[in-house]
């Protein structure tokens, strides 16, 4: 957000895992949302996400690289239309590794980011995500999360189970978090969005959440 009255500075929430807020600027976050509608069209386009339980995601997710299913990953859209997954653009792995130079002071592995997840939280505020670890990728790489749209509540535990402790934290258009190292398994999730607080100038309704991977596939 422009003109804070006080800024916000870079946290360790955990151990390996940091927030910065406003990483993206307005020039990013508009090419980064374009690049989203584009990847959100049909064939492999934003779907719902089925449980094996056989209830539905409340946000509403498209794949590249690889795409994600519960609980495992595949080369098509195993659980939609059954086409190829979108391919993963080399300019959002090299962003994917700026990301992580940022929240830790070093560069990145020698890993190469290969999957993203776009969620997409509409703007009625009803979508959320519950706690769940990132853990169906074959390598620990740190995640990068990036935010688009309206603020959400961001709940951060620990990779022992969905008790407490855990930390909220408000994520904001722009903002990064990474988190690695004895973090990279925490449960997480989404409790809440704060509809309407999206920066006018985006020109988006609702949250988009980019959550960039390693597969080790």
């Amino acid at each position: 957000m422009d003109g804070e009255l006080f800024p916000r500075p870079s946290a360790e929430v955990a151990p390996g895992a940091v927030h910065v807020p406003g990483w993206l600027g307005p020039a990013d976050q508009r090419r980064l949302l374009a690049a989203c509608r584009r990847w959100a069209a049909p064939p492999a386009g934003l779907r719902t996400v089925r449980m094996p339980s056989g209830g539905e995601m409340s946000v509403r997710t498209v794949c590249l690289g690889w795409h994600w299913f519960p609980y495992g990953y595949a080369r098509t859209v195993v659980d939609g239309d059954g086409a190829p997954v979108k391919p993963f653009p080399a300019w959002l792995g090299e962003l994917a590794r700026d990301a992580v130079a940022r929240a830790y002071g070093r560069e990145a592995g020698p890993e190469p980011y290969d999957i993203a997840l776009v969620n997409f939280y509409d703007a009625r505020g009803k979508a959320k995500m519950g706690l769940h670890r990132d853990g169906d990728e074959k390598s620990l790489a740190p995640v990068v999360s990036l935010s688009l749209g309206d603020t959400c509540v961001f709940r951060f535990g620990h990779p022992g189970g969905r008790t407490r402790p855990w930390t909220d934290v408000e994520l904001r258009s722009g903002d990064l978090f990474v988190f690695g190292g004895p973090s990279r398994l925490a449960y997480h999730g989404v409790p809440r969005t704060l509809p309407g607080t999206a920066p006018p100038a985006l020109g988006l309704d609702g949250r988009l959440n980019v959550t960039l991977r390693v597969s080790g596939l």
